[in-house]
């Protein structure tokens, strides 16, 4: 009796110290490995997938399919309605938003962790070397800000109702094509210096049926100093995660372009810059805040401003009004500037 009551002792301490973290860990390699295999695209908890269709669409071998969603079943992330037709559970865009946190740090990233022996002795060599999958980089921040931070500056931009938006730093387009599918007559458009992610934007945007309504431009942030001529009266222009791309070896073009989306923005409208601040200590957010300051001021070597320095440097180009409003993503803030 003595052996049985340490036992489950051992086992309730144990399961209280691991947490959520089994279960996020299952759900990340599992939805993670279903993307790459182009499997993602057919879940919906609104729509059945069926195996036969989906392993012809995707050119996979149907009965190793079918225990990928059999695996997928006893994990709880879809629901079988019978041979071969599965659909996602209800949950299933929690789940794959909570797993965006493991995929972006653990994946996205995994450059910085496999080789940071190389990136503190030799950075130069290493940054050329070593180098992100931006898709990958785009899909699992696309899973984070599903919950995170794409709602904030999606209901903002909505609420404007615009009749063009620009994003700055699009990756795969999500949020241009929810906002342009929800506002008649918008139009948008979305750049980004990455190939991979203009290419799945691209397809997204044809599957969306608005490929007359949204264009995708390859180009990088910087560009916008020299030809802003694309943002011409937009309502709206919003940028994710990319002005801190420019900083600190480019932070007179990273003015050029913040005066040039003033200038270009057409009467009444506002630029929306979605960011990470450095290094906060609050009990929320401290631990994420870490590790996303900590990649990029290492191994990016870029330097992430803070709540107040964003604020000066947008008065700085000219915008009459500007504030920041928190957002679930630990360490992310919604800057909102006005002309």
């Amino acid at each position: 009796m003595a052996f049985q009551e340490a036992a489950d002792k051992h086992l309730q301490a144990g399961i209280k110290a691991s947490g959520p973290a089994p279960d996020l860990a299952a759900a990340a390699a599992l939805l993670e490995m279903g993307d790459r295999l182009g499997v993602l695209a057919y879940l919906g908890s609104d729509r059945v997938l069926d195996t036969g269709e989906t392993a012809a669409a995707t050119g996979l071998p149907e009965e190793a399919l079918n225990r990928y969603l059999d695996a997928l079943e006893s994990a709880g992330i879809v629901v079988r309605e019978s041979d071969g037709r599965y659909h996602a559970c209800h949950d299933f865009e929690t789940v794959r938003h909570q797993a965006g946190y493991i995929s972006w740090t653990m994946n996205a990233n995994r450059p910085f962790i496999e080789h940071a022996r190389e990136f503190f002795t030799d950075w130069e060599q290493a940054s050329r070397t070593y180098l992100r999958d931006y898709r990958e980089v785009a899909v699992s921040s696309q899973w984070m800000g599903s919950h995170a931070f794409y709602p904030a500056a999606l209901d903002t931009i909505m609420d404007a109702k615009p009749r063009k938006v620009v994003d700055l730093g699009a990756g795969t387009c999500r949020l241009l094509i929810e906002t342009v599918s929800a506002v008649p007559g918008s139009t948008g458009i979305g750049l980004d210096f990455a190939a991979d992610a203009c290419r799945a934007a691209e397809r997204s945007i044809e599957q969306a049926g608005l490929s007359d309504r949204i264009d995708v431009l390859e180009r990088t942030i910087q560009s916008v100093a020299d030809d802003p001529a694309f943002l011409a009266q937009a309502d709206v222009i919003h940028a994710g995660f990319v002005f801190h791309d420019m900083l600190p070896d480019e932070e007179e073009v990273c003015d050029a372009v913040l005066a040039a989306c003033r200038d270009q923005l057409a009467d009444g409208g506002f630029l929306a810059i979605t960011d990470a601040v450095p290094y906060l200590r609050n009990e929320r957010e401290r631990r994420f805040s870490a590790m996303v300051s900590y990649y990029h001021g290492e191994f990016m070597r870029r330097r992430l401003l803070s709540e107040e320095e964003w604020l000066r440097k947008l008065r700085h180009a000219g915008f009459a009004e500007a504030r920041a409003v928190t957002l679930a993503f630990p360490t992310g803030r919604l800057f909102l500037a006005h002309r």
